[in-house]
């Protein structure tokens, strides 16, 4: 904001519009407003603290499990989202989100299934109806077996 000369009256408030060459149209307000700011601490920090290879039969061998333990920091989520991408993280296989129910403490346990072996980067997104925070992983899938 800019500083007002001491004659302006604080009730009263100038608008003037101008066209752009883009087609749009700007408004521009002068004078004094006031307005209310809630702030939200919102998810601070997410950690892939543990990942266990779940083990299966054989008629199962095609599609390896893996369960991320997850803890966060700050407000509690309300959905998680995993992205699992090629090892560059460039080139996005598959897109999981679900909603879920976190009580007191952060810490819950996510299982995605991967259809074949080999590398994979892993985006787990935490989110509420304010904020998201994200955590990246490397995972090596070697038929039943990950690390």
């Amino acid at each position: 904001t800019t500083g007002a000369s001491s004659n302006s009256d604080p009730s009263t408030t100038v608008e003037a519009t101008e066209d752009n060459p883009d087609g749009g149209c700007h408004i521009y307000r002068y004078g004094y407003y006031r307005t209310g700011i809630s702030v939200v601490e919102g998810i601070l920090e997410v950690n892939i603290i543990q990942m266990t290879s779940i083990q299966m039969t054989e008629s199962q061998a095609e599609n390896s499990l893996v369960d991320f333990v997850v803890t966060c920091q700050g407000s509690l989520p309300t959905d998680v989202c995993t992205v699992v991408s090629d090892p560059t993280c460039q080139v996005s296989k598959s897109m999981v989100c679900d909603p879920i129910v976190v009580t007191d403490e952060c810490l819950l346990t996510i299982r995605r299934g991967f259809e074949e072996p080999g590398t994979y980067c892993i985006n787990i997104t935490l989110g509420d109806d304010t904020s998201q925070a994200l955590a990246s992983a490397l995972i090596s899938v070697n038929g039943g077996e990950s690390t």
